[in-house]
């Protein structure tokens, strides 16, 4: 490997001279800058990261760690990171758990072994108990679309309560008396505010959750599973007349079973999906859809973090931020008769 002596020795330089072209260009003459990078072309010197941390005593690089990176919502999540990063020199690390506490677990460890400069994560772990143990390393993190209280960290979220009662409230004025929600895993907690949200708002409405609304929990927040979830709700009898699922990909899977089936949506399955991913607005009947500013999230997250690990000596102190959803109605919802 070609190291910054050899660099040194091809320009005819001292390696401290080498040394301030790539960190202090300013100070080195023109005339010798040149030369200097004629040698790091001609020889294809990089940097090593890990040795200049190592004098450096800390890294360049955030670690991201989501649910699911196959989302287009946390690709969005992640963009809006790297956004952050990128404008204040630094990297990102992109992780995913799988929605798994295992594989989150041996992430953190990761995160730990490395010394990142700090951690944007959406938790799996239900019990907290992995996070517990990431702090006990004192690198610092911020929490997206995961609300806690600004005394434990900075997080990032969208009030997914008023989420799910946007999708009821929508539902409930086309007509529809016979919901279903199609969930993730109900130990998320964003899946349980969803449900919330849904709940409170028909019983707002006058009418008895009981008897208004069932549930499908899937054990994952894909396609596939949607698919099964929609196979699932064929079944059952009164049939639904509307479905609103904890996210776009469910949504997408149980409008594939219903075309599968004949059944015409909306006419009689209204649907609803929430995160409105870009393929929302291109599914063969366009998703009706509670919107999260995914992009805005993870910038936003990521500044925060950013805040937190620079150097210098003006105080931080945690946020929690909580922005709004908003309902993007399309084809999906839309009842041309009452249910």
């Amino acid at each position: 490997m070609v190291g910054i002596k050899d660099v040194a020795r091809w320009a005819g330089v001292s390696v401290g001279t080498v040394s301030n072209v790539i960190n202090r260009p300013e100070v080195v003459a023109e005339a010798t800058r040149r030369r200097v990078r004629a040698a790091i072309d001609q020889l294809g010197y990089v940097r090593s990261e890990s040795a200049r941390q190592l004098r450096a005593g800390r890294s360049r690089i955030l670690a991201l760690l989501v649910l699911d990176m196959v989302n287009p919502f946390f690709v969005q999540v992640a963009s809006g990171a790297e956004g952050a990063a990128r404008s204040a020199g630094l990297g990102v690390m992109f992780c995913n758990s799988a929605q798994s506490p295992e594989e989150e677990a041996a992430y953190l460890s990761l995160f730990a072994e490395q010394r990142v400069r700090g951690a944007l994560l959406t938790p799996a772990d239900p019990t907290g108990g992995n996070l517990a143990a990431f702090a006990r390393h004192r690198i610092p993190y911020a929490l997206v679309d995961h609300p806690v209280p600004a005394e434990q960290s900075c997080s990032v979220s969208v009030d997914d309560v008023a989420g799910g009662a946007l999708a009821a409230r929508h539902l409930l004025e086309q007509g529809s008396r016979h919901l279903v929600y199609v969930s993730g895993p109900m130990h998320l907690p964003q899946c349980q505010d969803r449900y919330v949200g849904l709940r409170d708002e028909i019983r707002g409405a006058g009418l008895d959750p009981e008897s208004t609304l069932r549930r499908i929990e899937c054990a994952r927040l894909d396609v596939p599973a949607g698919r099964d979830a929609g196979a699932r709700l064929l079944g059952m009898s009164p049939r639904p007349t509307a479905v609103f699922c904890a996210n776009d990909l469910l949504a997408l899977g149980v409008l594939q079973a219903l075309y599968a089936a004949s059944v015409p949506v909306p006419e009689e399955v209204a649907l609803v999906g929430y995160d409105d991913i870009e393929f929302a607005a291109a599914a063969a009947v366009p998703l009706t859809s509670v919107r999260r500013p995914a992009y805005r999230m993870g910038r936003t997250a990521a500044e925060l973090l950013i805040e937190e690990t620079a150097e210098g000596d003006t105080p931080h102190r945690h946020q929690r931020i909580v922005l709004q959803p908003e309902l993007v109605v399309r084809d999906s919802s839309l009842r041309t008769r009452p249910a």
